[in-house]
């Protein structure tokens, strides 16, 4: 069901790609795709462009660390390789101790299934709390997770934090997280809030948006 917003159907159409899907990731409750979502998500949190995050983790991904099993597996310089690979050259070193250390405490406290997790969570705060327990992923980390997954975990829905409410203020839309949810089916919002974090982010995503719905 297509929004009937004018503004938001814009958003979608022209800057609606979740980050995951901009990873190459396909998002669905099953084990591999929801680690390399925490993946990203600790890539993300790094003050790095989104694109060199993005294409830090699909060389990840490529160099077959797709599971806990697989990242704990790969040698600390294998890592290191694959983020440099992605041009992530900044953080990697740090990052790639990191990402090792995660993978094995997920592994040992859910082997390796973020689902488990997600069941161990009785509400979205306790499941941020839980996230932050891993390397490298602190309040940003948790936040860009639960905006990506809620389209698959309907329970997190709706999930807005601060850089969600920012941009949808810079497009005149709701901030609040009941309002906003209301204008896009609940698969849709991890497409409504990774819009809105671009036109947080850049001014001229926000003004494409603006002028895209105001012609319609």
């Amino acid at each position: 069901m297509a929004s009937e917003h004018p503004r938001v159907r814009a958003l979608l159409e022209r800057h609606g790609t979740t980050y995951a899907e901009e990873a190459g990731i396909t998002l669905d409750d099953k084990p591999s795709p929801l680690y390399r979502l925490m993946v990203l998500s600790l890539l993300l949190s790094a003050r790095i462009s989104a694109g060199i995050a993005t294409a830090a983790a699909r060389e990840l991904s490529r160099a077959g660390c797709r599971t806990p099993a697989r990242m704990a597996e790969a040698s600390w310089q294998d890592r290191v390789d694959a983020l440099g690979r992605g041009h992530y050259r900044r953080y990697d070193e740090r990052t790639s101790t990191m990402l090792g250390d995660g993978a094995e405490a997920l592994i040992k406290d859910y082997g390796g299934d973020l689902r488990r997790l997600h069941r161990d969570a009785s509400s979205t705060r306790e499941l941020e709390r839980l996230l932050q327990r891993y390397p490298g992923i602190g309040p940003t980390g948790s936040a860009i997770f639960c905006r990506e997954v809620q389209g698959v975990w309907p329970d997190v829905a709706p999930y807005l934090d601060k850089r969600v409410r920012d941009g949808a203020g810079r497009l005149g839309l709701p901030e609040t997280a009941a309002e906003l949810a209301e204008l896009v089916p609940t698969a849709e919002l991890p497409r409504l809030t990774a819009g809105c974090v671009r036109a947080a982010l850049d001014s001229a995503v926000a003004d494409d948006v603006l002028y895209a719905g105001a012609s319609r």
